[in-house]
Formats: structure tokens, C-alpha cells, sequence
């Protein structure tokens, strides 16, 4: 895995115990990590609308932000650090 490559040591990968479910988390450090796929959440770089069935679609992402916004409100809220990368960050 990239992280133990990188020397990173102390992580989870889909603690799914946690709030919001983050990608994986530092427990000792408090810190929850948030990969976004640059579709599913909006991107503002990159997403593109879809062409077809705009008004799900708009509904759907909204959906998704706002209740992101709440989990990572609430884990901040109990004491995390919450870090979010877009999934083109990546690449």
C-alpha cells in the first residue's frame, strides 16, 4: 500500500465505525481522510453535469455535499481533524 511505501505507520483503511466513513483514518493523531471521487461529490474542477436526467443528478450531488458537510461538521465536533483530497490529486 502507498502509505506503509511512504513510511507512514498508525492507519486504518475503511474504519467503518467512524462518522461519515472516512477512506482511512490516523487513529492516535485523531485524523480521518476523505479520498472524493471528483464525480460523486462535485469537484469544482473537474465535474462535468451530465448531459441526461440533470434534475436526479443535480439532486444527488447536492444530497451528497450536504450530508458530507454534516459528518465532517460532526467529527470536528469530537475532536478530529478531517482532510479532504480530490480524487484528481491523485493522479
Amino acid at each position: 500500500m502507498l502509505l506503509a511505501r511512504a513510511g507512514l505507520n498508525g492507519w486504518q483503511l475503511l474504519p467503518g465505525r467512524i462518522v461519515g466513513k472516512p477512506d482511512f483514518v490516523f487513529p492516535k493523531s485523531k485524523l480521518a481522510v476523505f479520498v472524493d471521487g471528483c464525480f460523486w461529490y462535485g469537484c469544482p474542477k473537474c465535474y462535468r453535469r451530465p448531459l441526461s436526467n440533470r434534475k436526479y443528478w443535480d439532486t444527488k450531488i447536492l444530497r451528497n455535499k450536504k450530508r458530507d458537510k454534516r459528518q465532517r461538521a460532526k467529527l470536528r465536533r469530537e475532536g478530529w481533524d478531517v482532510l479532504t483530497i480530490w480524487e484528481h490529486e491523485l493522479t
